[in-house]
């Protein structure tokens, strides 16, 4: 099992880390008290989850017992890291003033300013605990993006969904990108061709040997891969790209699989022929 231990100050970040990771798949549990860490863990690991994200604050039972708590479970065998987030008092001064929201242990009769010193004391023995990230300075997208890079959650977080669609009925609303392929030859006129997909053997021939087809799939490519890292970084987990046709068996079926291939081996990749019954895709 892989752990990540999210810890630090009420203001510094730790909602926007767990989003990350539960974005690139880890099952995440927010504001665990430390007490329960051993047996969370260990009901999550009978229970099939390879990668974990458990958010510890300052108002958790137990603290004191962190580590040795993680030190057990890295005699187990899982793979464990903190992350320890936390800003400077203006920063969080002007966060909550922002948000307008309460300081966790601010019911102690304490203001702000004296809440946030409280705090600070109480997690001391967790910041040494591992990875410390001032996000005083960052912006919430930058936060992201660090935490991204240092845990390595990287392209498994990107859905990609590669539909194909007739132009008769439309462009689909869901889609991000849409491709036009009706410059394409169109095996329809074929009529050896026509009762097939775009699935099927002797379509995949016919346009696999057509230099325009080629260099349509060579230049489209090129723009994804180009161009999904950065959509990544702008904290996007889901794309569609739409590949449309006259009639929506044909060209823009042979061009979703093809994309499909070429991709699958670095993101989520998903397929969907809007326009194919259950008959066609055989």
């Amino acid at each position: 099992m892989q752990l990540v231990l999210v810890s630090g100050l009420s203001g510094s970040g730790k909602s926007i880390a767990l989003h990350v990771l539960e974005d690139g798949g880890y099952y995440c549990v927010d504001n665990l008290p430390a007490i329960l860490l051993l047996e969370t863990i260990d009901f999550l690991a009978e229970a099939g989850h390879e990668k974990v994200a458990v958010s510890i604050d300052a108002r958790s039972a137990a603290l004191p017992a962190l580590p040795e708590s993680l030190s057990r479970l890295k005699a187990r065998g899982v793979d464990c890291r903190v992350l320890y987030l936390e800003s400077g008092n203006a920063a969080l001064l002007r966060r909550f003033s922002e948000t307008r929201r309460r300081h966790p242990l601010a019911g102690e009769g304490l203001t702000v300013p004296e809440a946030i010193e409280r705090e600070r004391a109480l997690l001391a023995g967790v910041a040494e605990l591992g990875q410390r990230i001032d996000t005083s300075e960052l912006q919430p997208r930058v936060l992201q993006n660090w935490i991204r890079d240092l845990l390595g959650v990287g392209g498994e977080t990107l859905t990609l969904l590669f539909e194909s669609f007739t132009y008769r009925d439309g462009v689909p609303t869901d889609a991000d990108w849409v491709l036009d392929a009706r410059m394409l030859p169109n095996p329809h006129y074929d009529p050896q061709l026509r009762p097939y997909t775009g699935r099927d053997d002797p379509v995949i021939q016919a346009l696999a040997r057509d230099e325009s087809v080629q260099r349509w799939l060579a230049d489209v490519r090129g723009l994804l891969a180009r161009w999904l890292p950065e959509i990544v970084r702008e904290n996007r987990s889901h794309v569609t790209v739409a590949i449309g046709c006259t009639g929506g068996r044909h060209r823009s079926v042979f061009l979703t699989e093809q994309l499909a291939a070429s991709f699958r081996k670095d993101w989520r990749v998903l397929v969907r022929h809007r326009n194919l019954s259950k008959a066609d895709e055989r």
